[in-house]
């Protein structure tokens, strides 16, 4: 019996062990609410089986993911393209860049009015928005359904200032990014992301776009962000292949656009 009781006590230790090896490593992620959010949270349960314990972490305005990340307060973000990553790092100095894609959301032009691009007259009013990012994304929208022309082409930095050709005398209105779909009520056209009218309870109204993005240009694909430091970190890089690779995933974010591929693209897939 003793010798039994002892062998007892060797497996415990042993499997002991084994589960310290074992062990799951944390990634916490930090993301705003919506598809990127969604997206993440349906990773967890496959990701836990792999040996990753992940730790969704939202935040509700588009300064602090970053401010976190850059601090040490979490490993990654998911909520920012390129262009956003590269204009904050600019003003604020941040040591952080991506480690891999996510989401490729498309923008749309809505009206709650008018039905179609022949239709829009001639003074229409229109909102874009206002931040420097985005801005040139939304007018590079009415330049591809022949609104305006812009002084240098497709330059994705353009400002409203650099629109050279208006034949419908547009009226350009500068308007904060989740305030565009409010806008609606007050203008003939807006810029629009089309998950503000899923977030919002009108996913119908996400499908009745006059024109969408369609850039396939990753530059405006949401990634995933972790500190220059610590960007080859294996736990994080396994995360982002896991989420790349995850049928849940592409599950959900397909479910959050509602089944219509005009709204999003899975841009690591080009």
């Amino acid at each position: 019996m003793p010798f039994k009781c002892k062998s007892w006590l060797v497996w415990l230790g042993a499997m002991a062990l084994a589960a310290a090896g074992h062990a799951s490593e944390i990634v916490r992620v930090g993301s705003t609410p919506g598809a990127t959010s969604d997206a993440v949270e349906a990773l967890v349960a496959e990701a836990r089986e792999q040996g990753l314990d992940v730790r969704l972490i939202e935040f509700t305005d588009w300064t602090l993911p970053n401010e976190a990340l850059n601090n040490g307060d979490i490993d990654l973000n998911f909520f920012q393209h390129q262009a956003f990553l590269e204009n904050a790092v600019r003003e604020r100095g941040y040591r952080i860049e991506l480690i891999g894609l996510g989401l490729l959301q498309n923008i749309g032009l809505y009206s709650n009015r008018i039905r179609s691009l022949d239709a829009i007259p001639d003074g229409a009013r229109v909102s874009v928005p206002n931040d420097p990012v985005n801005q040139g994304r939304g007018l590079l929208l009415l330049q591809k359904a022949g609104l305006i022309t812009l002084r240098n082409g497709e330059d994705t930095g353009a400002t409203v200032n650099d629109v050279v050709g208006n034949p419908k005398h547009l009226r350009l209105f500068e308007i904060e990014g989740p305030q565009l779909i409010h806008s609606l009520q007050d203008v003939d056209l807006a810029v629009v992301w089309p998950s503000y009218f899923v977030n919002a309870g009108k996913k119908e109204q996400a499908s009745e776009a006059l024109v969408y993005s369609g850039i396939a240009d990753t530059y405006y694909a949401m990634g995933f962000a972790a500190r220059s430091d610590r960007k080859d970190e294996p736990r994080l890089r396994r995360f982002v292949e896991l989420f790349q690779n995850s049928p849940k995933v592409r599950e959900v974010i397909d479910a959050r656009f509602d089944h219509n591929k005009n709204l999003y693209t899975l841009p690591w897939q080009r």
